[in-house]
């Protein structure tokens, strides 16, 4: 048995130059695990709090270190505005954070919005379409596993999850047969200080995932808060690694389905731009007949990670 946890980055605020803290994309993203890795990944997950937050390490209950979320918008904020040690705190956190999903066979999926400028965003139209979409990622991966799953949403609010799951229990119930058949009951909801392994997905949703997503399709809009280039290390370190972790699959008529898929309103651009930066031909250095080159010297290796600041 396989489960799917699932949270979002972002809104459906219109991306509009008077709003400059509009969030310009929306994910709706996660990780599958199987259920033989959960016990491991939730106390793997529980000890890179505990890094991260040295004060969690005195917690005299479990349910203290539980509920004490590490959000990923503060680690973004740490990435755009915080010292040298902060940004490098950030950025070993998001890779403790891919090091052990790899570990405990974690599979990414997510579908990534793109904004307009401008331009209405129907959010109560995309948030059920995406979940629909990544049902179908998991239904691929169950059968390929042979396996069977559930799927566990990040509770909002009654009016926003009952449309995010009827258009899965449609599908499973109508007359014709069951689409869905390795999704074992329509999704459900928790609340990520209950649910440890909703926190995860939050993390690779919000601190990665939305970053990347900005900085790869967004970086000429200037006057959005989201869209920095501090973002850059994330694509340029993670991208690869972000691909390797997808579950992806051939349809019937031999197309790759799957993963992290981005929808480009704007400028059309393909879903590779999230899995690092474009390369570039290289250039030869020219030299002066007679002259020895001499090797470029290796950046010296970062020392160990330092633990991100206390946000209360």
């Amino acid at each position: 048995m396989h489960l799917c946890y699932i949270d979002e980055a972002g809104n459906g605020q219109t991306l509009d130059p008077e709003r400059p803290d509009a969030p310009p994309v929306l994910v709706v993203g996660g990780f599958t695990v199987p259920h033989t890795q959960l016990r491991s990944l939730t106390w793997a997950f529980l000890d890179i709090k505990k890094h991260y937050r040295p004060q969690l390490q005195h917690a005299e209950q479990l349910s203290d270190l539980i509920q004490h979320e590490i959000k990923g918008s503060d680690v973004r904020k740490n990435l755009r505005a915080g010292n040298h040690n902060w940004r490098r705190a950030a950025m070993d956190l998001v890779a403790s954070l891919l090091g052990m999903l790899k570990e405990h066979e974690a599979r990414i999926l997510a579908r990534v919005w793109i904004k307009e400028v401008g331009q209405a965003f129907d959010e109560s139209g995309v948030y059920p379409a995406s979940v629909a979409a990544l049902n179908e990622t998991f239904q691929a991966q169950l059968a390929h596993e042979h396996s069977r799953g559930m799927m566990v949403l990040d509770s909002r609010t009654k009016v926003k999850n009952a449309p995010n799951v009827h258009c899965v229990t449609t599908r499973k119930f109508r007359t014709g047969g069951d689409s869905l058949r390795g999704v074992i009951e329509s999704p459900v909801f928790g609340h990520s200080d209950t649910h440890t392994l909703l926190q995860v997905a939050d993390l690779l949703v919000s601190s990665l995932l939305f970053p990347i997503a900005c900085h790869a399709y967004l970086s000429d809009v200037t006057w959005n808060v989201h869209c920095d280039d501090a973002y850059r290390p994330l694509r340029e370190q993670h991208g690869e690694q972000l691909k390797n972790l997808q579950f992806r699959y051939q349809d019937a008529l031999g197309k790759w389905r799957g993963g992290v898929v981005v929808s480009d309103r704007r400028t059309r651009q393909p879903s590779s731009l999230m899995f690092g930066l474009p390369k570039r031909a290289a250039v030869p250095t020219p030299t002066i007949p007679g002259q020895l080159t001499t090797p470029h010297a290796e950046h010296p290796k970062s020392g160990p990670g330092s633990t991100l600041p206390l946000v209360p």
